[in-house]
Parts: C-alpha cells; sequence; structure tokens
C-alpha cells in the first residue's frame, strides 16, 4: 500500500532543516546547494553527504565546507535484491544517527526501493532533467533529442514508490537549439538545475 507523503517541519535560518544529500558522481548540483547555503540565511543546512560510489568526486566538496561525507558502497551480496535492500538499510541507519530530516538526491544514480521510500515519504526530493512526465529514466536528453522536441527543462519533485513520477514541485524550460547533442544539451540543463534546485529547496523548507 502507498503510504502519504509526511513533509519535514518548517524550517528557518535560525533552526534549519538538516539534509543529506545522496550523490553519485562528481557532485555539481551538491556544490552549487552548498555554495547557495553559505551565501544567504537558509531554512536548510546539508549536514551529511552519502555516496554509493566510493571514488565520487563530489565526496571532496563536503570535506571542504566541513560536513560528514561518507561513502556507503554495495555489500557484497550475490543476490541483487538483498544487496539493495542491505545497502538502504546501512543508509537509513546513517540517515537516523546524524538526525537528518530531508533527503535530497542530486545525480544519485540508484533507484530506491519502495520499502525505503515509504520510510522517508514527503522528504525525499529529486531533480530530473526533464519536464515531466516526458522523458522520465536515466536517458532524458537522448530521448528529448530523439523525440524531435523543441524544448526540455528539469522539474524538482517528490520521490515516491515509481521512477520519476511523484508529485511535481518546480519545473523550468530549457531550450533545445539545433544541432544540440546530448552533451551540449545537459551542460545547459544543469545550469538551470544548479539555479531552479536550490531555490525550491528555500520555499519547500521554509513551508511557503
Amino acid at each position: 500500500m502507498s503510504e502519504p507523503y509526511i513533509r519535514p517541519r518548517k524550517g528557518s535560518a535560525n533552526n534549519p532543516i538538516r539534509i543529506a544529500v545522496l550523490i553519485s558522481g562528481s557532485g555539481s548540483g551538491l556544490l552549487a546547494l552548498l555554495n547557495h547555503q553559505i551565501s544567504k540565511s537558509c531554512a536548510h543546512k546539508t549536514k551529511l553527504i552519502l555516496s554509493d560510489n566510493l571514488n565520487a568526486g563530489g565526496l571532496s566538496h563536503g570535506k571542504k565546507f566541513d560536513i560528514p561525507s561518507i561513502s556507503v558502497p554495495l555489500p557484497e551480496v550475490i543476490d541483487s535484491n538483498e544487496r539493495r535492500v542491505l545497502h538502504e538499510k546501512l543508509i537509513h541507519e546513517i540517515l537516523i544517527e546524524s538526525e537528518i530530516e530531508l533527503i535530497v538526491l542530486s545525480g544519485y544514480m540508484r533507484i530506491l526501493t519502495p520499502n525505503f521510500v515509504n520510510k522517508w515519504k514527503g522528504r525525499i526530493i529529486n531533480i530530473h532533467p526533464s519536464l515531466l512526465p516526458k522523458y522520465p529514466g536515466a536517458h532524458a536528453h537522448r530521448d528529448a533529442l530523439i523525440d524531435g522536441a523543441t524544448v526540455t527543462g528539469c522539474t524538482v519533485h517528490l520521490v515516491d514508490e515509481g521512477v520519476d513520477t511523484g508529485e511535481i514541485l518546480a519545473q523550468e524550460e530549457v531550450p533545445i537549439l539545433e544541432g544540440d547533442t546530448i552533451e551540449t544539451l545537459q551542460s545547459r540543463v544543469k545550469k538551470i538545475e544548479h539555479q531552479l534546485y536550490p531555490k525550491v529547496l528555500d520555499v519547500f523548507c521554509s513551508g511557503d
């Protein structure tokens, strides 16, 4: 049975929402968020960075900002379902120990199981590089180009039990230009993502 969204409390600059950012790669979105948080009074503060990738470049951003940054690799278990469950159990325990109130997915490449999502539903936010519900999944830019679309963008949404199907919080359009490749389109969309995500978190965490 699907659980309802239960959002976190209302944060403030004096008592910000405690965020954990989950990453898998270079963490460019994480860096944009950290720079945003130190540039103004925010109702949210990154208190933990987790990665499923031991070599994720984004872990270095956390260390520069003196934020606990931990890699949680997949357990060495043969059965893939058991491996996912054990991995998410480790993550959940770390989140609880760190008193995390909101999970922010930023380039986190693993699909969370319904069991994990239901424990945090309403307190997991993701950004996706398309105007959902168009082009869900891992190949949004490719799919938009193949489709001959003239516009794409990015979507900030709550995470539910599906893949890129949760409640939409905000979207912003990005034009697709003649001659665009996956790489050029991705670069332009990322710039907008880095602006939109922190703004949406401001609104979401302050309860506005």
